[in-house]
């Protein structure tokens, strides 16, 4: 088996319109990614065989593991058999650091706290991101959720996969990355961009997912003070936002959406609206 195919053709029975045929339907595919530093594993995940370069530089920006790309100094795929270990070669001194905190963490899809090991690493401290001055027309927002919704060629094929990309207002999308899992497809965009030395100030997150705590946290970790979703949020997630000073706008359904922390970030009468 090519544990790199990002997708499989499996027969099916289909009952459409009251009839009954067999066919055929394209599926995302599914493997354990590990992720080992320093020649041990850290942790193994569940995602789609994609863009794990990327993927292992946003998990250890947003796992606190390194700060900038430059910590990272070599990234190689291994295919173990049953799954990838993806080996992170970093800074010596990230190396001495990492070995004080070492902890292994395995989960299902989509499930990023799996494996940690106390409450206050749950509930970890958020970067404040209230000083971004970025602003959105309420245009922007419409925008941005459209585009990444005919921006996702793995959704397209198999209608099975989350997205995260960033929108920059007057640029458009700049980044688009797809998983199985919604914590994979913002930690690859995360890694997309401190690949290719984008800060998050510029730009807002965009997400096909719901919003749980972790996908703030992994957007303010990245720097962006926005984030757009097609889903809800939690209770958890909207006051963690409002901690960190981010505009959460969610539940984005062509023209409507609603605004949910720092409305001021939303242009043309947004508050007075609200008010």
């Amino acid at each position: 088996m090519n544990l790199l195919k990002t997708t499989a053709t499996v027969p099916e029975i289909a009952r459409r319109n009251g009839v009954i045929r067999a066919g055929s339907r394209v599926v995302p595919e599914e493997v354990p990614i590990a992720f080992s530093y320093g020649g041990s594993t850290h942790a193994v995940m569940m995602g789609t065989p994609a863009d794990l370069e990327d993927f292992a530089a946003g998990f250890s920006l947003t796992e606190g593991i390194i700060t900038s790309a430059a910590e990272i100094e070599e990234i190689s795929v291994v295919d173990e058999g049953r799954g990838l270990d993806v080996q992170v070669t970093l800074a010596e001194d990230k190396e001495d650091s990492l070995r004080t905190r070492r902890r292994h963490m395995a989960g299902p899809v989509g499930c990023g706290l799996c494996g940690i090991e106390s409450i206050d690493q749950a509930i970890r401290p958020v970067p404040d991101v209230s000083a971004v001055l970025l602003a959105l027309t309420l245009k922007d927002v419409t925008d941005a959720a459209e585009a990444l919704n005919d921006a996702q060629p793995l959704h397209a094929e198999t209608h099975a996969v989350h997205g995260a990309g960033f929108f920059v207002p007057g640029k458009g999308l700049i980044a688009v990355r797809e998983d199985v899992g919604r914590h994979n497809a913002l930690d690859k965009l995360a890694g997309a961009l401190v690949r290719q030395g984008i800060g998050g100030q510029s730009g807002v997150v965009v997400v096909t997912s719901r919003i749980s705590v972790e996908m703030v946290q992994k957007t303010a970790i990245l720097g962006s003070a926005l984030l757009i979703a097609i889903s809800a949020p939690t209770a958890l997630a909207i006051r963690t936002a409002e901690e960190a000073g981010m505009t959460l706008v969610a539940l984005t359904r062509g023209e409507d959406f609603e605004i949910f922390t720092r409305t001021d970030r939303i242009t043309t009468g947004v508050v007075a609206d609200v008010a």
